[in-house]
């Protein structure tokens, strides 16, 4: 069947899902185009009038979650919205899912609109196409909000990959889409649930709506295909890297209860100017958590401003506390607390709060020195955690029980996360380890086994 004759029978398909499956509309003035990209023909909202801002999805919704921002943006903003290839209504060829081939998708989207110059809104996959198009051309981004999801092959690419939550990269193949045809709802809603602060958040019209349009035929398969070209992604990115970072202003916004201030971190390894956003209550789903919060922070950012959860020491009006910028020997003599709150608890573990407080809401930063020869058993926390080895090796893992197989040595400037309520132990050597932690509390630590003997 022609292309175009498929897309037009799809589009006629998606409208008449009953109303009660809808999502919110984009406003009444955007028009529909068709933007021929190589092999793919990419689905496109357009509307507005102003400076331009692409806005580029995530896997498990559409371009139809920018509805919100859309209405926000469109009185003084040229709103173009794309489906990414293989997903929504796009087309869905058989190949080109790695992220600099779909980066070339966005700069023939904004060639035929006639757009130079554009601000970048994107959200999880939209994240890895959006940092290859930007890495690509940087000189037709001007901003840049990058949305709770990390970037392959960027900071801490290879431990995100050990996180159990993320089984669904390795996911894929001609027999996992059997599986799962006919039970795209049910292989959807994990996400929507588990990445989730609150799965009541994630609406069930939208929850319909989405699984609908990822039952179309071949559209697992591209989904699959966007994880499987990861590789060759990172390969990509990391060749970029190693020529230039980016410079343009870049918010890096994490959900609170998934990747949070992370985000800041992830992307610090490959930009120079970068902002951090922390949206309060929401887990990865932001415009489905949170929407006000996040448009409003969205918004604050691209009218040139820095939202409050990402001002700076440099730009705030107020003194700096001493506090916020310590040397290592400051550091050192703050008040050891012993193995307080954020903390296994384990005897002998030396705490010095560097800031915020893990028994309070808000973000905090603990230091914890751990004596020679500890071990420390299978336990988790509330919160989502990132950590920097500082001074001797660490020896980390994931699981429910202690596995010095799995655990990997971390020496001196080693970075690892510890996701909410996700498993892990440690050990020391014969020197003991120093190690800084940064969370969002109030925190906590529940073991699920005994410390080994």
């Amino acid at each position: 069947m022609n292309t175009h004759i498929l897309l037009a029978a799809t589009m006629l398909a998606v409208s008449a899902v009953p109303a009660r499956a809808q999502v919110q509309p984009f406003p009444v003035d955007f028009r529909i185009q068709e933007v021929v990209a190589g092999d793919a023909t990419i689905h496109v909202r357009v509307g507005g009038k102003g400076r331009a801002v692409v806005l580029l999805h995530g896997y498990g919704e559409t371009g139809d979650m920018w509805a919100p921002l859309a209405a926000e943006l469109a009185p003084d903003h040229a709103v173009i919205v794309p489906d990414l290839r293989g997903l929504g209504l796009s087309s869905k060829p058989a190949a080109g899912y790695d992220k600099k081939t779909q980066a070339r998708d966005v700069a023939t989207v904004l060639d035929t609109l006639k757009v130079a110059v554009a601000d970048l809104v994107t959200h999880d996959i939209g994240n890895m196409v959006g940092y290859a198009f930007a890495a690509q051309s940087p000189e037709r981004v001007s901003r840049f909000v990058i949305m709770d999801a990390p970037v392959p092959g960027v900071g801490p690419w290879e431990e995100v990959l050990k996180n159990p939550l993320l089984w669904h990269f390795r996911f894929g193949g001609p027999d996992m889409e059997r599986l799962v045809a006919g039970r795209e709802r049910i292989y959807l809603d994990r996400f929507w649930n588990e990445f989730s602060a609150d799965p009541k958040r994630f609406s069930e019209a939208s929850r319909e709506h989405y699984a609908r349009l990822y039952a179309m035929p071949g559209a697992m398969h591209a989904g699959f295909a966007q994880f499987a070209a990861f590789d060759q992604d990172a390969i990509d990115n990391r060749a970029v890297l190693a020529q230039r970072k980016l410079t343009m202003p870049i918010l890096a916004i994490g959900g609170e209860k998934s990747f949070g201030p992370m985000m800041a971190t992830v992307m610090r390894a490959a930009a120079t100017d970068v902002h951090e956003g922390v949206i309060p209550d929401a887990g990865h789903w932001l415009m489905e958590e949170q929407p006000a919060a996040t448009v409003k922070m969205v918004r604050t950012f691209l009218d040139g401003k820095l939202p409050v959860a990402a001002s700076t020491a440099a730009q705030s009006e107020t003194p700096v506390p001493a506090a916020w910028r310590l040397t290592p020997e400051e550091a050192a003599q703050l008040p050891i607390v012993g193995a307080g709150p954020g903390t296994s608890g384990v005897q002998g573990i030396e705490t010095r709060l560097l800031s915020g407080d893990p028994t309070k809401p808000g973000p905090y930063t603990i230091a914890i020195r751990v004596p020679p020869n500890t071990r420390i058993g299978a336990h988790t926390h509330r919160d989502h955690r990132s950590a920097v080895v500082t001074m001797g090796v660490w020896y980390f893992g994931f699981g429910d029980k202690v596995d010095d197989t799995k655990a990997r040595a971390l020496q001196p400037g080693s970075y690892y996360l510890e996701p909410a309520e996700v498993a892990h132990f440690a050990h020391t050597g014969a020197e003991g380890a120093t190690v800084y932690i940064t969370g969002v509390g109030p925190s906590d630590t529940r073991y699920v086994a005994e410390p080994r003997k």
